[in-house]
């Protein structure tokens, strides 16, 4: 089966804030996988678009059945991708990924039984970036009582986990910005005041998930995670840049919270820095940036045998939610799924052609052949742009 063509989409969602790209692998067999570079929130987004279409007849002509050897000749020969740049990752793994969904669609079967076979029938989610609000559209939750509010509708619907970025807006509504150094008093009082809030309301039972989105540096992370300890955090986010492991090290010497990352960190090798150092107890590859599904599976195993667990990174189209599906469920050491509120929108939704929703907080692996989710004519008709590449 040849790879004959390449379908590359800049989806429109109506806003510049949200423009997933998604590819088409094409075959002589008249199978197509759809695959996505994970680029779609805030900027990036047509970089990724023109990328793919300027890796993409690397492997026209190629076995679309040998992911391995696509992945190795995009990675070997593009010269960029070895310095792990997130534009150029993307577009591998959106390449990458389409070619697993191929697989599974001329075998008959899905993705998660090329992947080993499920570990997890039902898989454990959590409601993600309540600073935005938990309605149908991303909005704002600023004061305690609209945190509050978000916390409490999500659990009402049967959600045992949340997580919120205590920072991203101040009182007034404005953004933090980034805190170096020690954090100012008022800040730190902002943040106790929130935490507390939200755990007298979601009680005990409930976990919280903290995201700092690398906001915050050695020095107010470890502040920050001292005013957090008191309040059970099951883990938190991205609290230091990715790009100085190091920084890792020193809050993980600091603090008892589990430390968690990896949207912002692309391949093994990367990956291998934090594992060694012991900085990453919970791994957050995200599929359409770190290399694809054949790269993520191996990130997986590789945490798997430093005992680090995972939650696949989780901020794009359906198709992202469909390949995290799969390989959250065939992995031992899964932890929990990421439900963004982007997910919840109703532009994003009409993305892909079903709908994979949590019930009761929990989900479980699509079973149809493939990833089980492609986009939607409509998303395809609207697109932006959309080129087709064939050599």
């Amino acid at each position: 089966m040849k790879i004959t063509s390449v379908d590359v989409f800049l989806l429109n969602c109506g806003t510049s804030a949200w423009r997933p790209i998604v590819c088409r692998v094409n075959t002589d067999e008249g199978i197509s996988g759809f695959g996505e570079a994970s680029v779609g929130f805030d900027t990036g987004a047509p970089a990724a678009y023109a990328m793919i279409a300027d890796i993409a007849p690397l492997v026209i002509g190629m076995d679309a059945m040998a992911h391995e050897a696509v992945w190795d000749k995009l990675y070997r020969t593009t010269f960029w991708a070895q310095a792990g740049g997130t534009i150029l990752f993307s577009a591998i793994s959106a390449i990458d990924t389409a070619l697993w969904d191929i697989k599974g669609k001329a075998l008959g079967v899905p993705l998660y039984k090329l992947l080993g076979g499920k570990t997890s029938e039902s898989l454990r989610c959590y409601a993600s970036q309540l600073q935005f609000g938990w309605g149908d559209n991303m909005g704002r939750a600023v004061t305690d009582e609209e945190l509050v509010e978000a916390c409490r509708k999500a659990v009402d619907e049967g959600f045992d986990t949340v997580k919120i970025n205590f920072i991203t807006f101040d009182d007034a509504g404005g953004r933090v910005g980034f805190l170096r150094g020690p954090i100012p008093r008022q800040t730190a009082k902002m943040i106790e005041r929130r935490v507390d809030a939200v755990r007298r309301a979601v009680g005990p039972d409930v976990d919280i998930i903290v995201e700092n989105h690398a906001r915050t540096d050695a020095v107010s992370a470890a502040e920050m995670c001292r005013l957090l300890e008191p309040y059970g955090i099951m883990f938190i986010e991205e609290a230091v840049t990715p790009l100085y492991p190091p920084s890792m090290k020193i809050l993980r010497e600091s603090t008892r919270i589990p430390l968690a990352g990896g949207e912002r960190i692309f391949s093994r090798w990367s990956f291998l820095n934090f594992f060694t150092q012991d900085t990453l107890q919970i791994a957050q590859p995200d599929i359409g940036t770190c290399g694809g599904v054949s790269e993520a599976k191996k990130i997986c195993d590789m945490a798997h045998a430093f005992d680090a667990g995972i939650q696949i990174h989780v901020c794009g189209s359906p198709i992202s939610i469909a390949a995290s599906l799969h390989l959250e469920s065939s992995i031992p050491n899964f932890v929990i799924h990421e439900h963004h509120v982007i997910n919840r929108s109703r532009m994003n939704i009409e993305l892909g052609v079903r709908d994979y929703a949590p019930v009761r907080g929990r989900l479980t692996a699509p079973e149809l052949p493939g990833l089980g989710q492609e986009l939607s004519e409509k998303a395809m008709a609207e697109a932006s742009a959309h080129c087709v590449v064939t050599g």
